[in-house]
């Protein structure tokens, strides 16, 4: 079928975006700390009922251990350790200045990819994602009419530390997408991509754990628990997002190079604006819509042959 990678990376960002909404929900009644371990434990649980209808048992132990050392280390560099540096990242500089750093991921995720990987780029390809990245910028940066919104951000530093930790994001974010790639791969073709998801989220999970108990936070997650609301749509969000969203984008690297599939993914803030505009009621300037049109435009260049 063609464009089915494609199909597939909208397909996630589409996921992703939605999560994000649940996601948001839940953090504003119980906070984003203890979201993070009860969306990563509901994913298991989701990932280990799924597998076991599925292949027939609940982790995938028939995985090569090549498969298991390289998605481990995706799931601590990525799930864990580059989602903690985005977190913290959001803090110190604010969601703009924080997602158009981590937005580099998919230009550091083809490099990286080129050199260890031996994938290829041709040069329309270089385009796209310079074009797609432009309009995301564009997006991330418009301007919001909401005064306390624009106070907000003004008074907002750009710190050392805050970008540190931007860096660590975006990182994190391309190293471990192309650890999930390496570790997918076999001589026959790929492994199944919501087994790999799991070995990610299970090696993400007990990092989680030690990092909780060392902070000692767990009265938190305790007290989130007890929040019903909070429990569905994190539930919800997990559901959407790491179980079948990250599924996904692991199955799109079965059709397209980590580079172009990280512009793809990448795509997310775009996405968000029709949520924006509906569910929260916010205000989009017209060069928010610039911006995603700016970006559709260099997708359509990564799509063409």
């Amino acid at each position: 079928m063609p464009y089915t990678g494609e199909l597939i990376a909208i397909s996630t960002v589409l996921c992703w975006t939605i999560s994000v909404q649940f996601f948001e929900a839940a953090s504003r009644r119980v906070g984003a700390t203890p979201v993070n371990i009860i969306r990563i434990t509901t994913a298991l649980i989701l990932f280990g009922i799924f597998l076991a209808f599925k292949n027939g048992e609940l982790i995938p132990l028939g995985f090569p251990l090549k498969a298991w050392i390289f998605l481990c280390l995706s799931g601590i560099i990525g799930f864990f350790l580059g989602d903690i540096c985005l977190f913290k990242a959001l803090v110190e500089l604010g969601p703009r200045i924080a997602l158009l750093i981590f937005s580099l991921s998919a230009p550091v995720a083809a490099l990286i990819g080129w050199a260890f990987l031996d994938e290829t780029y041709v040069l329309h390809q270089w385009a796209g994602m310079l074009v797609t990245l432009s309009g995301v910028g564009l997006v991330i940066f418009e301007k919001k009419a909401s005064p306390p919104l624009s106070q907000q951000f003004s008074q907002r530093a750009v710190t050392l530390k805050g970008i540190l930790f931007g860096i660590g994001a975006m990182l994190g974010q391309a190293v471990g997408y192309v650890l999930s790639k390496a570790g997918m791969q076999t001589d026959t073709g790929y492994l199944d991509a919501f087994a790999a998801t799991q070995i990610r989220a299970l090696s993400a999970f007990v990092c989680f754990v030690l990092f909780f108990t060392l902070t000692r936070e767990w009265h938190r997650v305790a007290t989130a628990l007890k929040d019903t609301r909070a429990l569905i749509f994190t539930a919800s969000g997990a559901l959407i997002g790491p179980f079948l969203g990250v599924s996904l984008s692991l199955m799109v690297l079965h059709y397209l190079s980590t580079g172009v599939a990280s512009t793809f993914l990448s795509m997310t803030p775009v996405c968000i604006i029709p949520f924006s505009i509906y569910l929260h009621k916010e205000h989009v300037s017209l060069r928010a819509f610039l911006g995603a049109i700016i970006a559709v435009g260099g997708i359509w260049l990564l799509m063409t042959t």
